[in-house]
């Protein structure tokens, strides 16, 4: 129980800073629409989305549990920032796709700063030899690694998507853009559903575990290498 309400803490954590990160690069550049709606805030019911962060999961774990005996993964998403791109400027530059890229960058942004951070913290924790806090920074880095390297999917409306949306050119950016309505279920399926499914059936199909088991492992070396704990934690 304590683990897991470690990683709830955590996982509240990574999502509403990734949030507020949108809210607040999107007001740097001038849309204040985000902080009209209230949504420069760290009360997490701010960030509820009726849907992602409730409906969906308690179905997913419900589903799993009277089919598959278990949960097997859980998805969901907090409430999108709103933000109007014909706002967005930089000083007289005004170009809505790009800048809207900044925007969608920084959620991930924010999670790999938030891993830096984890990883400093690791120091503290060691001096104070205290394993829960330990724990909790482990789980706080993974976490964040994991949302950060998952929103870059590049399919909207994933961040990567939005991203690509603000770099590629135009006519390829319109069919992209145009995908964002079967986005969140393409995701769903691939990643998720089909997975699970087809592993019931002894076929290994998991394109994103086995993206992670390569990347994941990296990217946390990278974070404990400049934070200064060499190669592991205590290194």
């Amino acid at each position: 129980m304590t683990h897991f309400l470690m990683i709830l803490l955590a996982l509240a954590i990574a999502i509403i800073l990734h949030e507020l990160a949108h809210g607040a690069v999107a007001y740097w550049l001038g849309d204040y629409t985000a902080r009209w709606a209230g949504r420069l805030s760290l009360n997490p019911v701010k960030h509820i989305d009726k849907t992602g962060s409730i409906i969906v999961p308690l179905v997913l774990a419900v589903g799993q549990i009277l089919t598959l005996g278990r949960i097997a993964f859980l998805y969901g998403w907090a409430k999108p920032v709103p933000v109007n791109p014909v706002n967005l400027r930089i000083g007289h530059y005004r170009d809505a796709r790009r800048l809207m890229a900044l925007v969608a960058l920084a959620g991930p942004v924010m999670n790999f700063v938030l891993a830096l951070v984890g990883g400093f913290a690791i120091h503290a924790a060691e001096a104070l030899q205290s394993l829960p806090l330990l724990d909790f920074l482990i789980y706080f880095i993974q976490i964040n690694l994991v949302l950060g390297l998952f929103n870059l999917i590049p399919l909207p409306p994933m961040d990567g998507g939005r991203i690509a949306v603000g770099l590629l050119p135009l006519p390829l950016a319109i069919r992209l853009a145009q995908a964002e309505k079967i986005g969140i279920v393409a995701v769903l399926l691939v990643l998720f559903v089909l997975p699970v499914a087809l592993g019931e059936f002894g076929i290994r199909f998991d394109p994103f575990g086995e993206a992670m088991g390569l990347v994941l492992p990296a990217a946390e070396r990278v974070v404990l290498n400049l934070t200064g704990n060499g190669l592991g934690i205590g290194g």
